[in-house]
């Protein structure tokens, strides 16, 4: 078969364009919602159970999933942590790249006791944050989160409603998911994954 002058021309553009297209990088996705560039949740400095005062730089390198809840939590909270905690399992090597932040709704009653015994449950190594209320009202606003306290039978015996997503950040800190409640352990592995690949 001969090829003429045009056709050769006609190749040598298409393998340009292919070796082209090779080069660029293409946009992740994601199974949960990309917000990749918002301009909120850009970070916090909240103390841990032990006291330290941490912010997101502390976690660079790790991937970070950051969830509002309570200890007293019934169901959303625990179902989240144990989630996360299949996740971590889940990612082998690379659950060390995982690190899961839980930032309490429910200072009043999250005391560093508690809260050290509720991510022990789940995870020794997930992180508690502990706001006061001047800061967690802060934090809650710049994160977009919804709380609310709800009258129990006694005084002690409240709950307090919150938004039940989390969010996720990549290895340099930037906020990149928002991971719908109820989501599964099988579709955070894989946006945990892509996002440790960069």
């Amino acid at each position: 078969m001969t090829m003429n002058k045009r056709d050769v021309l006609k190749l040598l553009a298409a393998g340009s364009t292919l070796g082209l297209a090779g080069c660029m990088q293409a946009k992740q996705s994601f199974k949960a919602v990309d917000i990749t560039g918002a301009d909120y949740a850009k970070d916090f400095s909240l103390k841990d159970a032990n006291g330290a005062t941490r912010t997101l730089a502390d976690f660079k390198g790790k991937v970070v999933v950051l969830f509002f809840g309570y200890a007293q939590c019934p169901d959303v909270c625990p179902t989240t942590m144990t989630e996360m905690a299949q996740v971590k399992q889940q990612l082998g090597a690379d659950g060390d790249k995982l690190q899961v932040v839980f930032i309490t709704v429910d200072p009043e009653r999250d005391t560093p006791e508690v809260m050290k015994a509720y991510m022990g449950a789940f995870d020794p190594s997930f992180v508690a944050l502990i706001p006061s209320p001047e800061q967690l009202a802060a934090v809650a606003k710049d994160f977009k989160v919804y709380y609310k306290k709800v009258e129990g039978k006694t005084p002690t015996s409240y709950s307090m409603d919150h938004s039940a997503a989390s969010y996720v950040y990549d290895p340099q800190g930037r906020l990149r998911l928002y991971a719908r409640y109820g989501s599964g352990v099988p579709p955070m592995v894989e946006d945990v994954k892509t996002l440790l690949q960069g």
